[in-house]
């Protein structure tokens, strides 16, 4: 229905929900700027970027409700179950032999107004581009999210952690070959969330936005034969160097904080392909629209686990807070006493990143944190309901962690009300 960008945008246009600036605005620093005082408001499009010919557009999922909307769900826990559903059960995508991204080409970057986010970055940051590669030894493809720093015009450096493409591109690099790659700017919603999942290796989030959108989203090869989405803005046809790496960072991450310098593959852009008057996408470092897309995701294996331990689980929410990836709140229909802290394990296990959980009644907006610290003044005991896990392996984007073993501390808490005491002993009074 809504399998391109554009059509996307259209109809929140429509609705009210697009800012549109005028003002000439500097891709250093002035556009995410505005994107920051924007937070979890309206898709924006900027018309006029400083030294660039293309428009920019931000901010397309920063609200949760247009991403329920791109996965085609009036909940979350319907969201959940198309996203799960169509990871396990994928729908090849009908290819075509055209596309409107092969209507103008440039030789390099210097045709992209890509983002200076914040003050203290390496430099100019892709931060929405989707790096879609071809295992060398089978027919498999991956679709995913990879931050990539402007080395100059015609390099890029990658962040790549050890999963997917990762196993992709040693599996080149063994084979003395770099690794072919697409990456793909200005896509359908649907995609975006896709990709920004992780399927099991061997399931590729194209198809799996592909059976979301009922089969309606069409691929097409691009000149060095990587499937993408057919209705990109953007395609960067590249190769990921064998054993080529350069300082990456620094980088703001979900956490809102700096991440460390690393040395990191890189990536040299063979021909940018793009549409005739081509938009440009811009993602937020920290933003909403960041944690959403990265969280959404682990939302839903949380909740698909713990519903399996216990019986009625109302909601599911990684916090503002946390980062939208470090910190859970689960609201659930106690039926035992215990109910609880099996909830807690079960969050853990789905979401390894995970560093606190809190298990509340389902009387309680997982969404308001004062009603969450309502329950833990009211509902909860350290004494009998506080657990500690201690040197397990956290997430490396959690700064207090070590950042050589990854080794942190977790904590659940069980802030239910007790069943063996009166229920009029823990309601709220209502007028």
């Amino acid at each position: 229905m809504y399998e391109d960008l554009r059509s996307f945008t259209k109809y929140y246009d429509e609705r009210g929900e697009v800012k549109y600036y005028e003002t000439q605005l500097s891709t250093n620093l002035e556009i995410a700027r505005e994107i920051f005082y924007n937070d979890e408001g309206d898709i924006l499009f900027f018309k006029r970027v400083k030294n660039y010919k293309l428009p920019v557009v931000a901010n397309v999922l920063a609200r949760r409700s247009r991403l329920l909307f791109a996965l085609k769900s009036k909940s979350n826990a319907e969201a959940y179950t198309r996203l799960l559903e169509a990871s396990r059960n994928p729908l090849t995508l009908r290819e075509k032999d055209d596309a409107p991204f092969l209507e103008c080409s440039a030789k390099d970057l210097r045709a992209l107004p890509i983002l200076k986010h914040f003050s203290a970055d390496g430099g100019p940051y892709i931060t929405s581009g989707i790096v879609v590669a071809k295992d060398v030894d089978e027919d498999i493809y991956n679709a995913s999210f990879h931050r990539l720093q402007v080395i100059d015009p015609q390099h890029l450096v990658i962040r790549v952690v050890p999963r997917h493409l990762y196993t992709m591109m040693r599996k080149a690099w063994d084979k003395g070959k770099d690794l072919e790659i697409a990456i793909v700017l200005g896509v359908s919603p649907t995609v975006m969330i896709a990709a920004a999942a992780s399927p099991p290796y061997g399931i590729f989030e194209l198809e799996v936005a592909n059976r979301i959108l009922e089969g309606s989203l069409e691929g097409f090869r691009s000149p060095n034969g990587i499937i993408v989405p057919r209705m990109t803005e953007i395609v960067i046809q590249g190769r990921i160097l064998r054993e080529t790496f350069h300082n990456e960072g620094p980088f703001v991450d979900i956490t809102g904080t700096y991440d460390i310098v690393r040395k990191q593959p890189v990536v040299e852009v063979e021909k940018v392909y793009l549409r005739e008057n081509a938009w440009y996408e811009a993602l937020l470092p920290s933003g909403s629209e960041h944690r959403l897309l990265m969280g959404f995701e682990r939302e839903a294996r949380i909740w698909d686990t713990v519903r399996r331990v216990v019986p009625r689980v109302k909601a599911v929410r990684l916090t503002k807070g946390g980062c939208g990836w470090l910190h859970c709140v689960i609201s659930l229909k106690k039926q035992s006493e215990g109910d609880a802290k099996n909830a807690i394990l079960a969050a853990f296990a789905a979401h390894p990143s995970l560093k606190l959980v809190i298990v509340v009644d389902e009387d309680i907006d997982v969404e308001n944190p004062m009603e969450v610290e309502w329950a833990l003044a009211t509902r909860f005991q350290a004494s009998k309901d506080l657990i500690i896990i201690n040197n397990v392996r956290g997430s490396s984007l959690d700064p207090s962690a070590d950042q050589e073993t990854l080794l942190t501390s977790k904590m659940g808490i069980d802030a239910t009300r007790s069943l063996f005491k009166s229920k009029d002993k823990f309601e709220r009074v209502k007028p």
